[in-house]
């Protein structure tokens, strides 16, 4: 073979590299669900004055769904503003005395930032770090809240022995048969 054909031959491996090279990076960084890496544990409903607003399920990351790392993922079944989801979070974290009202306040402004309105059929996952909580609607990413004191009050809101639907948080928390 002639060096101008090992040119060429080079040149259009290196023009195939660089046009699949975005590709490459996709398939490498496919991207994850939120409950990747728990394990499901318990799931319930959550019903007001008879009507169903939300199915729940509890993953858990070890053995303790009490304990971080876990993710809440919540199927709304009915249309819900974002404000009144932000507002109902920290209507229960009050209830839970979690926080003083300067800070109820300030989680509750920034809970209206992440929180979009929802409809049937949409879905918001929680995911509670050590040191803070992540939030996703529909499998994407809409915030965090970098606050350990707020990532313990918010999942509080179902896990909590005091909560206002202990028998949500008795579903949550009853193991499912793997």
């Amino acid at each position: 073979m002639s060096s101008s054909s090992n040119s060429l031959i080079a040149r259009r491996r290196l023009l195939l590299a660089l046009a699949l090279w975005p590709l490459a990076g996709f398939a490498m960084t496919a991207p994850k669900t939120p409950t990747a890496g728990f394990r499901r544990w318990g799931s319930g409903e959550f019903r007001r004055f008879g009507f169903l607003i939300y199915e729940a399920t509890l993953w858990a990351g070890g053995d303790d769904p009490l304990r971080p790392p876990l993710a809440l993922a919540l199927t709304y079944k009915r249309k819900i503003s974002g404000r009144d989801i932000a507002d109902a979070s920290v209507q229960e974290m009050r209830h839970l005395g979690a926080a003083d009202e300067p800070r109820l306040k300030a989680w509750g402004e920034r809970l209206l930032q992440i929180f979009p309105d929802v409809r049937a059929g949409d879905r918001i996952v929680g995911v509670h770090l050590p040191h803070a909580a992540q939030f996703h609607f529909n499998e994407r990413s809409i915030g965090t809240i970098d606050d350990p004191d707020f990532a313990r009050a918010f999942f509080a809101i179902w896990l909590d022995a005091r909560t206002s639907a202990p028998e949500l948080r008795a579903a949550l928390l009853e193991r499912q048969e793997s």
